[in-house]
C-alpha cells in the first residue's frame, strides 16, 4: 500500500545541518545504558558495550541510534539527573568520536540532560513525555533548534499503568499531538516527529487500535515513529517473553510501514532493515 500523499506531510529533518529525508522509512536502533530495561539483551553496562552495539547496528544499516540512560518500562526505578548524565554522556562522546557520521537521538524527558547531550554531539531529542514532565523541555528544544520526537504518555513510568483509560484513544492521542505541536510551532520548533507511545499508559487493546488506525495521524502532516519492538503487546498474544517476540515485532513493523510509519524504533536492526526493503519491493514509490 502506498503512502497517502494527499496531505503535505513533512519529509525532512535538519540534523546539525545534515538533511535526513524520510521518503524511505528509517530504522532507529535502541541502545539502553540501563541495568533494568524491559528487554534484557538490550542492556549495555558500560561505554565499551554501548560502542560495540553502535558499531553492530550501524553495520546492519541503522539510520539513527537512540540512546537512553533512564529506563521507562512500567514501574521502573526513578534515578537522578546526575546519574542519567553519568551513564549517558560518556557513551554519546564515544560514539561521536568513533562514528562521527552517526545520527544520535537522546531518549530523555529532562531538559538538562537534553541540553548536555546535544552539546556533546547528539542530534535529536526523543521525549517520552512530550514535554509534560519538564516545563523547560519545549523552550530547550526551541533554543537548540534540533528535531524533537514527541511521544504520547499519561503520568510517569512509575504511574502510567494506572492511567490507561480513554473514551476514544485515537481521538485523545490525536488531540494531544495537535495541541502540543501548535505550541512547539509558536516557539519556533520546525522538526517534530510524533510517536503514539504503544504500551505507555495504554492497554494492549488501546495499542492495537492505534496501530490499526495509524494512517489517521497523516492529517497532522508530521513524520510518525513506531516503537513496538519486543513489547508486551506482542508476547501477551503470542506467548513467551520479550526474548521470543522478534517475529511478532517484524510483523507489526511491516503493518506499521503499510500504514505510513516513517521511523521504526527497534532492538533488532538487521530484521527491521530487511522489513523496510521487502515492504519497498511491493509498494509503489512515493512521487
Amino acid at each position: 500500500m502506498a503512502k497517502d500523499t494527499f496531505f503535505n506531510k513533512k519529509t525532512t529533518l535538519n540534523t546539525r545541518g545534515k538533511l535526513m529525508v524520510l521518503r524511505v522509512p528509517k530504522v532507529m536502533g535502541i541502545i539502553n545504558i540501563t541495568p533494568d530495561s524491559f528487554y534484557q539483551a538490550s542492556r549495555t553496562q558500560n561505554t565499551g558495550d554501548a560502542l560495540a552495539q553502535a558499531e553492530k547496528m550501524l553495520a546492519e544499516g541503522a539510520d539513527l541510534l537512540d540512546i537512553g540512560a533512564y529506563s521507562s518500562r512500567p514501574g521502573a526505578a526513578d534515578i537522578s539527573v546526575q546519574e542519567e548524565l553519568d551513564r549517558l554522556l560518556p557513551v554519546v562522546e564515544a560514539i561521536v568520536k568513533n562514528y562521527p557520521q552517526a545520527i544520535l537521538s537522546i531518549d530523555t524527558f529532562r531538559s538538562a540532560v537534553a541540553l548536555a547531550a546535544i552539546k556533546a554531539g547528539a542530534h535529536i531529542i526523543n521525549d517520552i513525555s512530550g514535554g509534560q514532565l519538564d516545563d523547560e523541555m519545549f523552550a530547550t528544544v526551541a533554543k537548540l533548534q534540533v528535531p524533537y520526537i514527541m511521544m504520547h504518555m499519561k503520568g510517569t513510568p512509575q504511574s502510567m499503568v494506572q492511567q490507561a483509560s480513554y473514551t476514544d484513544v485515537l481521538a485523545e492521542v490525536f488531540d494531544y499531538f495537535a495541541e502540543r505541536y501548535y505550541r512547539l510551532r509558536e516557539m519556533g520548533v520546525h522538526d517534530v516527529i510524533i510517536d503514539p507511545g504503544f504500551g505507555f499508559a495504554k492497554t494492549h487493546v488501546h495499542s492495537y487500535e492505534l496501530l490499526s488506525r495509524l494512517q489517521e495521524f497523516e492529517r497532522l502532516e508530521l513524520p510518525v515513529l513506531v516503537g513496538v519492538s519486543r513489547k508486551r503487546m506482542i508476547y501477551n498474544l503470542t506467548g513467551g517473553t520479550a526474548a521470543d517476540a522478534l517475529n511478532g515485532t517484524t510483523v507489526l513493523n511491516t503493518i506499521a510501514l503499510s500504514k505510513g510509519a516513517d521511523i521504526l524504533r527497534v532492538h533488532d536492526v538487521k530484521e527491521a532493515v530487511e522489513a523496510v526493503k521487502l515492504w519497498q519491493a511491493v509498494s509503489p514509490p512515493a512521487p
